[in-house]
């Protein structure tokens, strides 16, 4: 018996870029939170929750955690995680120019 090739999302070098991608924002995020501040010294909360929940879809991804439920499935897809986790990294470059 074969087993059935897998999605090339659920492979392991897809599950490294995720990880690869969450892990330098989350740690910036945890040590130095000041280096989201825009010029005028403030969040923009509502962009930043997008880039955390980028963050912990790239951690479910990334460890190998695939949820059961639709909902679960959609809301921690990697493909959304990865632009969310881009839109982290484009609130950090804004924050830093």
């Amino acid at each position: 018996m074969t087993a059935e090739p897998r999605p090339w999302l659920r492979r392991g070098a897809s599950r490294a870029v995720s990880l690869l991608l969450a892990a330098p924002l989350a740690l910036l995020l945890l040590i130095h939170p000041a280096a989201m501040l825009d010029g005028e010294g403030g969040y923009s909360h509502g962009l930043l929750m997008l880039a955390m929940w980028g963050i912990a879809s790239g951690f479910v991804h990334g460890v190998g955690f695939d949820p059961y439920g639709r909902l679960w499935r959609t809301v921690f897809h990697p493909l959304g995680g990865w632009l969310l986790l881009g839109l982290g990294y484009l609130l950090l470059w804004r924050a830093q120019g």
